[in-house]
């Protein structure tokens, strides 16, 4: 199996790469458009800003493969944002394959960003096998999409919200797996497992 992490300069990959060593589990880093398409699986990281992420995706033609591919695709952090429709962070058009808008936190009693362990509940679907209702899962983030008709898990940061999404063959978590223990690393086993 040919698991790839997409490599665009927006993010902490070698964690999510050492996360599935430690799972047995050979992950490349790759920018190839080539490379992709003829990849089994394929993880789409993100940590830091939306607008600039955005552009170093559109410099190398990234933005208009990524809509387009067949294989299983997981969106984490900003990655799974970035595959919303738009997000409010500097106001970027996204890459539309989740029909939901990114929304800041404005809860002025909440404190921004959202950092450490949160409980997820409402867990649907393959991806979320063996993970129970109410498991742990750690988040860093300002931005968020509330609840959607596409979630598979939600959380609650003053109000409910998604944490989990899924379209077709896509993906996304807005937790880090990678860094969530055993609950985290179910999850990338069961995405490798999934089935198209």
């Amino acid at each position: 199996m040919k698991l790839s992490i997409i490599d665009y300069g927006a993010g902490n990959i070698k964690s999510i790469q050492f996360a599935f060593q430690r799972l047995g589990i050979k992950a490349q880093l790759t920018n190839s458009p080539e490379e992709l398409i003829n990849s089994d699986k394929i993880i789409f990281p993100g940590v830091g800003e939306a607008s600039s992420a955005m552009q170093k995706l559109q410099s190398t033609g990234l933005d208009q493969l990524i809509p387009n591919l067949k294989q299983p695709v997981l969106g984490i952090c900003l990655g799974m944002q970035l595959m919303c429709h738009k997000t409010t962070e500097g106001n970027t058009n996204a890459l539309g394959i989740f029909d939901v808008d990114v929304i800041k936190f404005s809860n002025s009693d909440l404190k921004v960003p959202q950092v450490g362990w949160n409980a997820i509940h409402s867990l649907k679907g393959d991806l979320f096998n063996g993970i129970s209702e109410g498991e742990f899962m750690y988040l860093v983030h300002s931005y968020y999409v509330p609840k959607y008709v596409e979630a598979i898990a939600l959380s609650n940061y003053g109000n409910d919200y998604t944490v989990a999404l899924q379209h077709q063959n896509f993906y996304g978590v807005q937790f880090h797996p990678e860094k969530s223990g055993r609950a985290g690393e179910q999850l990338l086993e069961n995405f490798i497992k999934l089935k198209v």
